[in-house]
């Protein structure tokens, strides 16, 4: 094969460098507008999910709220009993309070179990 052949050899066939820059940056431009499509639906629900526990938290307030002024008219308007009767009665009251927090603590998971045992900690102390 002389110098001519093989010039025209290599002018015919493309080196495979140029076929592949200009795929890598096909596929490149292509992903970017995926990934900024998925960056936007990622910001929208990291704001529905902000939104959403903000009004979880409001819920709980106003559900604690509830309950607060429930106890304070149960307590107002049940009358204490007198004398001996008062201790037992103290007593039992003591018992069935925990009985409602282990009660409640056992239908919790997680945090909340959490949560709960601090509660019931700062009340025995």
């Amino acid at each position: 094969m002389n110098d001519s052949n093989r010039r025209r050899g290599s002018e015919a066939t493309p080196t495979p460098a140029p076929f592949s820059g200009r795929r890598l940056t096909h596929e490149l431009s292509g992903r970017e507008d995926t990934m900024i499509g998925a960056e936007a639906r990622l910001a929208a629900s990291t704001e529905r999910m902000s939104r959403e526990i903000f009004r979880l938290g409001r819920a709980q307030q106003a559900l604690f709220a509830f309950v607060d002024s429930l106890a304070k008219v149960l307590l107002t308007c049940v009358p204490e009993p007198g004398g001996e009767a008062l201790e037992a009665a103290v007593a039992r009251a003591r018992r069935r309070h925990v009985q409602l927090l282990q009660s409640a603590g056992q239908a919790m998971v997680g945090d909340s179990q959490l949560a709960m045992q601090d509660l019931v900690n700062h009340a025995e102390g």
